[in-house]
């Protein structure tokens, strides 16, 4: 939540998920499990950390509005950070914003431990996967419902809702399914690739909490520049349950590709070496057999807002989409939100921020 914003659009449902993520690790508790295991669930705290006294301004105002949302929030110096992270250096101006009960999770556990948890229900008839088969069409019912979707190898009915939840390439897949339904739509969900860099049993300093630089929230929340390439660098670091170093993070529009960059690469080194000195002793040469490069494509919408609720001249079909860089800590507010949305339930987080719209028109 450090570099989440009181009182912003995605606020009330930000704390939503939280509060769902801690009831998920608390159930999983409750079934005999640790949750770090089984979700790389940590309660390590985070720090949003800068260096100048411009950034420290800012950081103070942070947490003063995180503290009046009602979250537990201080702003710490550059020498007490000193004895919570030894290796971080920011100099004397420096400091952070930190929130000791802020979590981390691990991605591809909790990934794999909920499609587990699914294929459960698949002999019930309740769940099915159908992996790598491209959505190629949608068939509707005289009354307009979609009643199917058309893979490359099935026709997958629906009884109650379809809900599209495809990232990046929602804008393309729904231009490609709404193109004979007589319904003018447009989802501007972009690809912005990502890298991140991770060094397998890191040694050389331990490190305590979740870390990111002021800069990261400018970063994440950075507009589309209609210059083609465009690119940015921000400094993030965790270690994992396994004791991997993770550190990013980059932004780029370069289309659909996810061919390795690195010049990215050798960047995320050198941000992260300005903030943990002891890094420029290593080289990552020389760490080659214990680094692994992740790259994704971040669904980027305009605004920073994901668009979650009814397609437009659509009645049973759902879009949720667009959560960029928050995918993972918006997942379960947004799971539940679709769901009420599904069912006519009364909603635990007001919808109307990210629903959909029919484009207007000017004459």
């Amino acid at each position: 939540m450090v570099h989440k914003v009181p009182g912003s659009d995605k606020w009330e449902l930000a704390l939503r998920s939280r509060q769902l993520w801690e009831n998920f690790a608390e159930d999983i508790k409750h079934q005999g499990m640790n949750p770090q295991e089984v979700l790389g669930w940590m309660k390590t705290g985070s720090l949003l950390v800068g260096k100048t006294s411009d950034e420290i301004a800012s950081l103070k105002l942070k947490v003063e509005q995180l503290s009046k949302a009602g979250l537990k929030a201080e702003l710490l110096s550059s020498k007490d950070l000193q004895e919570v992270e030894p290796a971080l250096v920011i100099g004397e101006e420096g400091g952070a914003a930190f929130l000791p009960d802020d979590y981390q999770i691990d991605a591809r556990r909790s990934v794999a431990y909920i499609e587990k948890e699914n294929r459960k229900y698949a002999s019930e008839g309740r769940y099915a996967e159908y992996y790598n088969q491209p959505l190629t069409g949608v068939l509707r019912s005289g009354n307009g419902e979609v009643e199917a979707v058309q893979t490359s190898k099935n026709l997958l009915y629906s009884k109650k809702a379809i809900i599209i939840a495809t990232g990046c390439w929602t804008g393309s897949l729904m231009q490609e399914l709404i193109k004979d339904l007589d319904i003018e739509f447009d989802v501007p969900v972009k690809p912005r690739k990502g890298h991140l860099l991770v060094i397998e049993n890191f040694s050389s300093f331990k490190l305590n909490h979740g870390l990111m630089e002021v800069g990261y929230v400018g970063h994440q929340d950075a507009s589309m520049k209609p210059s083609g390439e465009t690119s940015s660098v921000s400094m993030t670091v965790t270690m994992d349950t396994s004791g991997n170093l993770v550190l990013g993070s980059s932004r780029q529009f370069v289309g659909f590709s996810t061919e390795i960059s690195e010049h990215i690469i050798n960047q995320i080194w050198e941000r992260a070496g300005e903030f943990f000195p002891c890094l420029k002793e290593l080289s990552l040469t020389d760490l080659e057999k214990t680094r692994q490069v992740r790259v994704g494509l971040r669904p980027f919408m305009p605004g920073g807002k994901p668009m979650i609720g009814l397609v437009p001249g659509l009645s049973n079909v759902y879009l949720a989409a667009g959560h960029e860089g928050e995918g993972l800590s918006l997942a379960l507010g947004t799971a539940e939100m679709v769901a009420d949305l599904v069912l006519g339930n009364p909603p635990k987080v007001d919808n109307a921020p990210y629903a959909l719209a029919l484009p207007t028109h000017c004459s």
